[in-house]
C-alpha cells in the first residue's frame, strides 16, 4: 500500500512539474499591458477620476477635477495632467493649474501636461517630474518620449474650452510654473522652471502674451547655473523680449563671469540675432 502511494505521490509531481513548466513557456501577450493599451489606460485613468470626485467636497465650475475629466476625454490617448513637483519630501504634489482672471473679465486656466509619442509605450507622469528626471534625455525610450505642452483653457459657466497649445521644448525635469511681469513693458508671461542635472542650475521656458492671451504666445529660455546665464533685457525697446548670453570661463579653482552678448528678436525670420553678428542666431 506504500509502495503504492509512493508511485502515485511520485506521479502527481511530476505532472506538476510538467504542468507548471508548460505554464512558463506560454507566450506573453504584450498588447495586454497597460502601458500599450489605450483602453486599459483609460479605464484606470477614469476610474482614479470617479474616486477623486466621490472624495470630493467642495467641487466648483472648471476646477481641477473638470480638467483633468476634460483632458481625458478631449486629448490623445496617452495625454496626461502634471503636478507641481515637492519642495519637500512632506509635500502632497499639486496638479500643475493656474487659475487666472483676464481684465476683460474673462476667466482662463493654464495647465501643464504630458503626451505620449504615437507608436510608443504610454508615458507616466511621474517619470517626468523632479530633478531625477531632468537627466531623461541621457537616457533611452524604455519609458516613452514625452511631448510636453502649456495649454490654455477657458472657462465660460461651467465648460471649458482649448484656447491653443505652447510646446515646450524639453523632455523631463519639470518643477514648477508661474505667472510673472516683465517690467520694461508691464508684459505677462508664463515661467516654466525646469530642473538641469546635467549642467546643475535651471532652465526657464518664458512664454510671453505679447498679442494677448488668447493668441500663441513667444517662446524665450532663459537659464542659470555655475557656469552658464542668460538673462532678459529690454534692448531695442520693441514689442518682444530680448536677452543676454553671458560668457564665464572655468578653471579648477574658480568660474569668472567674463562677458555677455546681446540677442535681439527678429519677427520676420522669427529668430533671435546676436548684436555681436547677424549669422549667429537662436529660435528662442
Amino acid at each position: 500500500m506504500n509502495k503504492i502511494s509512493t508511485i502515485l505521490l511520485t506521479c502527481v509531481i511530476i505532472f506538476s512539474s510538467c504542468k507548471e513548466e508548460k505554464k512558463e513557456n506560454i507566450p506573453v501577450n504584450y498588447q495586454e499591458k497597460v502601458e500599450l493599451s489605450s483602453e486599459k489606460d483609460a479605464s484606470i485613468q477614469f476610474y482614479n477620476l470617479e474616486k477623486m470626485k466621490s472624495e470630493s467636497t467642495n467641487r466648483f465650475p472648471c476646477d481641477t477635477i473638470s480638467v483633468i475629466e476634460f483632458i481625458l476625454k478631449n486629448f490623445p490617448a496617452g495625454t496626461y495632467p502634471l503636478k507641481f513637483d515637492k519642495s519637500s519630501v512632506y509635500d502632497i504634489p499639486k496638479p500643475a493649474l493656474i487659475y487666472y482672471d483676464y481684465t476683460d473679465g474673462s476667466k482662463y486656466i493654464f495647465a501643464m501636461i504630458a503626451r505620449s509619442r504615437p507608436g510608443e509605450r504610454f508615458i507616466e507622469p511621474s517619470n517626468i517630474v523632479g530633478y531625477d528626471q531632468s537627466f531623461i534625455d541621457l537616457d533611452s525610450t524604455k519609458l516613452g518620449t514625452p511631448f510636453i505642452y502649456l495649454v490654455l483653457f477657458e472657462c465660460k459657466g461651467d465648460q471649458l474650452f482649448t484656447v491653443w497649445e505652447a510646446p515646450v521644448p524639453s523632455h523631463g525635469g519639470f518643477n514648477k510654473f508661474s505667472l510673472r511681469n516683465w517690467s520694461p513693458k508691464g508684459l505677462t508671461y508664463v515661467e516654466i522652471n525646469f530642473h538641469y542635472g546635467q549642467g546643475v542650475g535651471n532652465i526657464n521656458y518664458n512664454y510671453f502674451l505679447i498679442d494677448g492671451i488668447r493668441n500663441q504666445p513667444h517662446l524665450l529660455m532663459t537659464y542659470n547655473g555655475i557656469d552658464f546665464r542668460r538673462t532678459l533685457a529690454d534692448i531695442n525697446d520693441d514689442k518682444f523680449p530680448d536677452y543676454y548670453e553671458h560668457i564665464f570661463y572655468s578653471f579648477p579653482d574658480r568660474v569668472i563671469h567674463k562677458d555677455s552678448v546681446a540677442f535681439i528678436y527678429n519677427p520676420k525670420d522669427s529668430l533671435y540675432h546676436s548684436t555681436s553678428g547677424k549669422k549667429i542666431t537662436r529660435r528662442y
